[in-house]
């Protein structure tokens, strides 16, 4: 990971050139989370009626939400590849940008071919885009910098609150408008956040670069690994297993979750009933509510000296994304105790909730643990493989909520809360034996 060298302006004790990668983050995932709101619904809307949708199955269109979820995330791993060689991180994002925006407005024209071709720009724009504005912000931080994980602390709370905003807007105006005008709107996100990141640049100077175009750099991009830089790729590998079990659990809020939010669960309230998209923007809401203080507690934790590397936090995360499952499975459970033959709606919030405190220990803390442990000449392409792994895990999810059209939400819903109680155990046993391999990578220095 290549970080600054040159003086960088402060702003609250962090570069200036977070903020530029906050915003550009924060209306980039607008984008994203927009169309991911509407996708399988409209995917699964009547083909008649004021607002038409495509009148697929719930199998396929749940099988197209696994197919596009795992094409958008593996393509950061040719993302990381052509920053590292080609083009660097800073253009990377610029022209990942464009063809995003190129492709949310594909999807605007009502016509199959201009839907998948939409598809294929959202892929490979994101794709160019996330792995490298991830490590961007890595690169703004020294080594040993001990403010990095609270950066990307902030940098994390700018993509949710961009994934809060998306649901509220992109989705009730799709879901009760347009489903078109929807997926306009999440294009109009993207091109705020081009605007913010061209005009924010100057910000980013020495951050991003290619790394060829320094001498001392290419020599370093020749050396071959050491020993300690093979242990920790190794260490990384093996929590990337972790990682696509968490992300099969974490998104069937948008495939499987949305479908049984929609059918099964009481969304009425004093009258009025819940746009069913609103409910995917509850992991942005806990999210920028509770960030902050988890982020306290996780130091609080680490100043009295007990554990908190990362390796521990992502295993106690995933055990808790467990919880969230269960929370679920007594949901499903009283639909049968129901007069209504639905769920009450707080079984859903808890389920969410429990999500986010999940997500919190895991997700940031990987990103910041990638531009830890990866080798210098290897920095994007690690991070575009941790999307790649992430994109693995968006297609089990849904496999998985496929496989619940036949088995029922109740076992797929147990086998998630199984796996990832049993993964999380196993990293909770492995923490010590990671740590030694990972040779004090995330030793601070003061």
């Amino acid at each position: 990971m290549q970080s600054s060298t040159l003086p960088q302006k402060k702003l609250f004790g962090h570069p200036s050139g977070l903020f530029v990668l906050f915003f550009t983050e924060m209306w980039e995932r607008f984008s994203f989370y927009g169309m991911r709101a509407i996708l399988v619904l409209y995917l699964t809307a009547q083909s008649t009626g004021d607002n038409p949708g495509l009148a697929w199955t719930k199998k396929e269109a749940l099988a197209l939400y696994g197919w596009y979820g795992m094409f958008v995330y593996f393509m950061g791993i040719f993302g990381g590849y052509i920053a590292d060689k080609y083009l660097g991180q800073k253009k990377s994002v610029l022209v990942g940008g464009v063809f995003i925006i190129a492709g949310q407005f594909a999807l605007t024209i009502d016509n199959i071919s201009a839907f998948y071709s939409g598809l294929v720009l959202l892929v490979c724009g994101v794709g160019l885009l996330k792995p490298n504005i991830s490590t961007m912000v890595g690169g703004l931080y020294k080594k040993g910098d001990i403010k990095r994980d609270s950066g990307f602390i902030i940098f994390y709370i700018g993509i949710n609150i961009g994934a809060l905003l998306a649901p509220l807007l992109v989705g009730y105006i799709g879901e009760k408008i347009d489903w078109h005008l929807g997926f306009s709107l999440a294009g109009f996100g993207m091109i705020l956040g081009q605007i913010v990141y061209v005009f924010g640049r100057k910000h980013l100077r020495g951050v991003g670069e290619l790394l060829k175009n320094s001498a001392t750099e290419a020599h370093l991009a020749d050396k071959p690994l050491t020993k300690e830089e093979k242990d920790r790729v190794v260490v990384l590998l093996l929590s990337f297993l972790v990682v696509i079990v968490f992300w099969a659990a974490y998104e069937q809020a948008g495939g499987l979750m949305s479908l049984y939010t929609r059918d099964s669960v009481d969304r009425f309230v004093f009258g009025w009933e819940i746009p069913t998209t609103f409910f995917q923007s509850l992991h942005a809401l806990y999210v920028v509510l509770i960030g902050a203080p988890m982020a306290w507690l996780w130091m609080r934790w680490s100043k009295s000296g007990r554990e908190s590397s990362s390796i521990f936090k992502m295993a106690i995360g995933q055990i808790i994304m467990a919880i969230s499952f269960v929370a679920l499975m007594v949901s499903v459970y009283e639909i049968s105790l129901s007069a209504i033959g639905k769920s009450p709606v707080h079984w859903l919030l808890l389920s969410y909730f429990l999500h986010v405190v999940a997500e919190l220990s895991i997700s940031p803390v990987a990103l910041s643990f990638i531009t830890k442990l990866a080798p210098v000449k290897y920095a994007s392409l690690m991070m575009g493989a941790y999307f790649a792994i992430t994109g693995f895990g968006n297609k089990l999810a849904g496999i998985l909520g496929e496989a619940a059209q036949g088995a029922g939400e109740m076992t797929i819903f147990a086998l998630i809360a199984g796996m990832c109680l049993v993964t999380g155990l196993l990293l909770l046993t492995l923490v010590k034996k990671l740590k030694k391999l990972a040779h004090g990578a995330e030793d601070n220095i003061e």
